[in-house]
């Protein structure tokens, strides 16, 4: 079944490294969601307003992430799904950021950093592009592809990985895709590998139509 484009339910907040947002954005909805996540202080000069989650529940706060300017359609906010039972919890949830291609990697970031905000710890997040790579990977892999992958092994910062380099990378609790550019075959391998390295959370960036012909009919 097709997914329907969906703000991100996003968890989490430290630090890693990442290209400066794009002026103009709005700040985010906060939402809460189930499930417990580390708690970890506001990264400096981007706060991260967040509210209680419901009482009954007494469960963390999600955010949705506002992209002005980006194509796509209006996604509208989900209620907070009901925990599932530990045998069907083995699945990562797959969320849907629309963007266009050269909008995509800016999206791509701003997830991360209300990921970061929100609790995550930087070494369980995995950012993944499809076409141009990240300006932090292409800075690291200037000093040769030994110290680039030994900061991927040492686990504790995001790490971020060309499309062709993901059946390389090891799982992490949440595997971001900025569809970036790239042909179609290569964003048809890549989604497939990034659903099965993300533990708990797989958000994508990109063009729904493309992104739903790939994951609603592969995963």
């Amino acid at each position: 079944m097709p997914l329907i484009p969906e703000e991100p339910q996003i968890h989490e907040s430290a630090q890693g490294p990442r290209a400066t947002p794009a002026s103009g954005r709005t700040a985010p909805t906060p939402r809460p969601v189930p499930g417990p996540r580390p708690a970890a202080p506001p990264r400096p000069g981007r706060p991260g307003p967040l509210r209680p989650a419901p009482p009954v529940q007494r469960t963390p706060h999600d955010v949705a992430v506002a992209k002005p300017g980006v194509p796509g359609p209006a996604v509208p906010a989900t209620a907070a799904a009901t925990p599932a039972p530990a045998s069907a919890s083995a699945a990562p949830q797959i969320q849907l950021i629309p963007a266009s291609a050269a909008g995509a990697l800016d999206a791509a970031e701003e997830a991360v950093d209300l990921l970061l905000e929100s609790g995550r710890a930087p070494g369980e997040v995995l950012v993944i592009t499809t076409g141009e790579h990240h300006p932090w990977a292409a800075h690291e892999l200037s000093f040769g592809e030994a110290a680039y992958w030994a900061q991927h092994d040492a686990g504790d910062d995001v790490f971020y990985a060309d499309a062709t380099a993901v059946s390389r990378a090891a799982s992490r609790p949440v595997v971001v895709v900025a569809v970036n550019g790239g042909s179609a075959a290569a964003v048809a391998e890549a989604l497939p590998l990034a659903h099965a390295r993300a533990g708990a959370l797989l958000i994508v960036c990109g063009d729904p139509q493309q992104i739903n012909s790939v994951l609603g009919a592969g995963v």
